[in-house]
C-alpha cells in the first residue's frame, strides 16, 4: 500500500525512461520479424527441404512469425501505458501537493507521513494560545489529515489500475494462435482512461448506450471485436432519443363515474377485441386487450413482426438509413484513418420522425407513431488493410395508445366511435398506455452504394392478445 512519503518522493520520470526502452524493444522485434520473414519461411517452400520435418516446420514458422508481430504490439502497448501512467501520476501528485498547500494556508504543518497538525511556530502568541485551548483543534487537524489521505488514496487507486492494465497488456489470451503464454497481440486501448472506461459498463441498461457513446472510436472497435454479441444484447445500439407523449389523450384516468351506458360500451369493446382475433388482426386486439386491462403499463411492440408484416414500414426504414449512410461512412472512415488503420466504431442515429403503418393490423393497433434507427457504423481492415464498413442497427418505435375524438374505427364486425372508446379511460374501465418496441439487431453493408435492402427478417412467434410478452426479445 502506497503511503504519503512514497507518493511525494518517487521519481516518476523513470516511467518515461522505461517507455522509451519498450518502444526501442518494439523496433527490434520489428527488425527481427522482417529478417525472419525474408530468410526462414522460404526454406520450407524452396523445394530443397522435403519430408515430414519440412511439413511440420512450415506451420510452426508461421506461428513464430506471428509471435514477432505480437511482440511488437505488446511492447508498444506497455510503452503507451507507462507514458500514460507518468502523466496520470504527475497529475495526482499535484492534487496531493495542492491539499498540503491548502492545509498550510489554514495554519497547519504536514509531517513526512502526511499528518496535519497546527503549526504553532508560525502563529502569533494570541493565535497560538487560542489554538491550545480550542477543544475542536484535534478534529480540525484530523480533517486536514483525512483530506490529504484522500488524495493519496486516489493515487494508490490509480497505481493499482496501472498494475492491472500492465498485467492485461502482457497476458496472451488468444488460445488459437499456436502458443500458450506467448506475446499478447490484442490491440491496446488508446489510453489508461479509455481502458478504465471500457471495464466499467453500467449494469443498468438505461445507462449503457450513454456509456457506449462516451468511449472513443478505437475503444469501441476493440470491445466489438472482443464481445460484440454481449454488448449488443446489453443495449449499446439503443437510441439517445427520449420520446414524450405528444398529446394529453382523453384526460384523467377514472376522473368520472361510469354509467350503465359505459358498461354497454365496454361490452362492445370486448366484442371488437374478440373479432380482431377472428379475422387475424392480432396486434390490434392485443393492444386493445391491454387497454381494457386497465394497468396503464408500457406495452412492448414486436417490431420484427411489424417489419415482416408491413412492406411500407420496411421501405421507410430503408429510406431513413439511405438518407444518412454517406455521412456516416465519411465519419467512420475519418476515424479509421485517424486510428492508423485500427478497427473503429461510431454510434449513429437518425432523427425521430412520424410515420403511419399501412398494414391493416398494425394500422388498427398502433397507427401513427414515432420511429428512428440507431446503431453503430464500424470499420475494420480486411486482409489487405483496406477498410470494410458495416452497420449494426435496430429500429425503434414509440406511440401512445389512446383514442381520437371525431373518428370511427372498425375492427372485425364492430365499429365503435373513438370518443366512446376514449370515455372508457375517463370512467376507469380502461387505461391509456405507452407503447415502445425495438427490432432485433440487423446488419447492413455500407461498402455498397444505393438504398439498403431492409429484409422482412424473422417475424418471431405469431402471438394473440393473450400473448402480451411476444415483443420481448427473450420471448421471440
Amino acid at each position: 500500500m502506497l503511503n504519503y512519503h512514497e507518493v511525494m518522493t518517487t521519481d516518476l520520470t523513470t516511467l518515461g525512461t522505461a517507455a522509451t526502452a519498450w518502444d526501442a524493444m518494439a523496433g527490434k522485434f520489428e527488425s527481427l520479424k522482417t529478417t525472419y520473414e525474408k530468410k526462414v519461411p522460404s526454406t520450407t517452400t524452396s523445394g530443397r527441404w522435403l519430408g515430414e520435418a519440412q511439413q511440420v516446420a512450415a506451420p510452426r514458422f508461421a506461428v513464430t512469425r506471428n509471435e514477432y508481430g505480437n511482440a511488437q504490439i505488446q511492447a508498444r502497448a506497455v510503452a503507451a501505458l507507462l507514458r500514460d501512467a507518468e502523466t496520470l501520476f504527475t497529475e495526482l501528485r499535484g492534487k496531493v501537493k495542492a491539499a498540503v498547500a491548502e492545509a498550510k494556508a489554514a495554519g497547519m504543518k504536514v509531517s513526512e507521513g502526511g499528518n496535519a497538525s497546527f503549526d504553532f511556530s508560525k502563529a502569533d502568541a494570541a493565535t497560538a494560545n487560542a489554538a491550545r485551548h480550542d477543544p475542536g483543534l484535534a478534529e480540525v487537524e484530523r480533517s486536514w489529515t483525512h483530506r490529504i489521505q484522500q488524495a493519496v488514496d486516489a493515487f494508490e487507486e490509480a497505481d493499482h489500475g496501472v498494475k492491472l492494465a500492465l498485467v492485461d497488456a502482457v497476458t496472451d489470451t488468444n488460445l488459437n494462435d499456436g502458443t500458450f503464454g506467448g506475446f499478447n497481440g490484442s490491440r491496446p486501448y488508446p489510453s489508461l482512461a479509455a481502458a478504465a472506461k471500457a471495464e466499467n459498463m453500467p449494469k443498468d441498461r438505461a445507462k449503457v448506450a450513454d456509456w457506449w457513446r462516451s468511449l472513443d472510436p478505437v475503444t469501441r472497435g476493440i470491445l466489438l471485436e472482443e464481445q460484440g454479441d454481449v454488448l449488443k444484447k446489453a443495449g449499446i445500439l439503443d437510441p439517445a432519443y427520449q420520446w414524450h407523449q405528444a398529446d394529453p389523450g382523453a384526460g384523467g384516468f377514472g376522473s368520472e363515474e361510469p354509467t350503465a351506458h359505459d358498461a354497454f360500451l365496454l361490452s362492445q369493446a370486448e366484442t371488437m377485441m374478440a373479432g380482431g382475433d377472428l379475422i387475424g388482426n392480432t396486434e390490434a386486439s392485443r393492444d386493445l386487450a391491454h387497454y381494457l386491462g386497465g394497468t396503464g403499463t408500457t406495452l412492448r411492440l414486436d417490431i420484427d413482426r411489424a417489419m415482416s408484416d408491413d412492406s411500407s414500414f420496411r421501405s421507410a426504414v430503408a429510406s431513413d438509413i439511405s438518407n444518412h449512410q454517406e455521412q456516416w461512412k465519411k465519419e467512420a472512415l475519418d476515424a479509421f484513418k485517424k486510428s492508423g488503420g485500427a478497427p473503429v466504431s461510431i454510434p449513429v442515429e437518425t432523427k425521430a420522425v412520424g410515420g403511419t403503418f399501412e398494414d391493416r393490423n398494425w394500422y388498427l393497433g398502433v397507427g401513427s407513431h414515432m420511429r428512428n434507427v440507431s446503431g453503430n457504423v464500424s470499420v475494420v481492415p480486411d486482409a489487405h488493410g483496406q477498410p470494410k464498413i458495416t452497420m449494426d442497427y435496430q429500429v425503434n418505435v414509440w406511440d401512445r395508445y389512446n383514442w381520437d375524438a371525431g373518428k370511427e374505427t372498425p375492427i372485425g364486425p364492430v365499429t365503435v366511435k373513438d370518443a366512446d372508446m376514449a370515455r372508457l379511460h375517463t370512467v376507469g374501465l380502461a387505461q391509456e398506455f405507452d407503447m415502445h418496441g425495438t427490432s432485433s439487431s440487423r446488419q447492413h453493408d455500407l461498402g455498397s452504394a444505393g438504398t439498403p435492402d431492409v429484409s422482412a427478417g424473422d417475424p418471431g412467434r405469431d402471438g394473440t392478445r393473450k400473448d402480451p410478452a411476444r415483443g420481448e426479445e427473450e420471448n421471440r
